[in-house]
């Protein structure tokens, strides 16, 4: 049995901990080590900056912030280890650099980690292409209070995919309330809730002149985003470079 050794970046944060609790129950995948603004101690090793690190390791999670991004690119190249990047709320550029990185090492990044939500997007892409342009489509979603990040990547995701499947016909309208006009075919509205401890709910809401399909998933637990993490981590390990998404796990299943 190969056991894949893993570099965990923001192991004490929510998502951090949730994978720890997970990997512990497993035989086949450790947690070499971490880092974290919160240096508590743990069943592993914890540093300030993953820079630091003095531990082998296989792959890198990073599942922090996005102000910890360019020290974790720096990790993989330095290490020459594969990454996997959960963190949300990625730039244009933050993307970019995935893509360089993706020359050097094997790079694995999902909008989303839940395989629910892969699912829901292959279904919104088929939806869209038989409902548009007779159908407005519009996409809401709604996160615990917590969440810095508006609209969520896993929005932005959906919005991509089904825009791809449409010839990128669409453009993104993300508030009404400042412009007077009405709504144009061309729109797809994306629209944020904040509230609670809301894990993630996302729907896609296909509006007919005479009927409403709704296409939704709601997480019920954090596990679903560590299970698809820590999968995506075993995907990765010893695979060659390349940019790698929930597409390529999910063909292999």
């Amino acid at each position: 049995m190969t056991v894949t050794r893993i570099f965990l970046n923001g192991c004490n944060g929510r998502m951090g901990k949730v994978i720890t609790e997970m990997v512990s129950s497993r035989e086949d995948i450790i947690i070499a080590a971490g880092s974290d603004a919160n240096t508590q101690a743990s069943s592993f090793p914890v540093y300030s900056c993953i820079l630091d690190a003095k531990e082998e390791y296989d792959v890198i999670i990073d599942f922090s912030h996005i102000s910890a991004f360019e020290k974790v690119i720096q990790a993989a190249y330095d290490q020459k280890r594969p990454l996997v990047m959960c963190t949300t709320g990625l730039s244009e550029d933050n993307k970019q650099a995935l893509i360089r990185l993706a020359d050097t090492v094997a790079v694995f990044y999902s909008g989303n980690m839940s395989l629910g939500i892969n699912v829901l997007i292959c279904l919104a892409q088929k939806a869209a292409s038989i409902l548009y342009p007779e159908f407005d489509i519009e996409i809401i979603e709604a996160h615990h209070n917590q969440k810095l990040d508006a609209p969520s990547g896993t929005a932005l995701m959906i919005a991509d995919k089904v825009n791809q499947t449409l010839d990128n016909k669409l453009e993104y309208v993300y508030d009404r309330h400042d412009v007077l006009k009405k709504r144009e075919k061309k729109e797809i509205g994306l629209h944020s809730i904040r509230g609670g401890n809301i894990v993630g709910e996302h729907s896609i809401m296909y509006i007919g002149p005479e009927e409403v399909i709704t296409i939704s998933h709601s997480a019920q637990t954090r596990n679903v985003f560590a299970r698809g993490a820590v999968a995506a981590a075993k995907f990765l390990d010893k695979k060659s470079p390349g940019l790698y998404s929930m597409d390529d796990l999910v063909g292999q299943m």
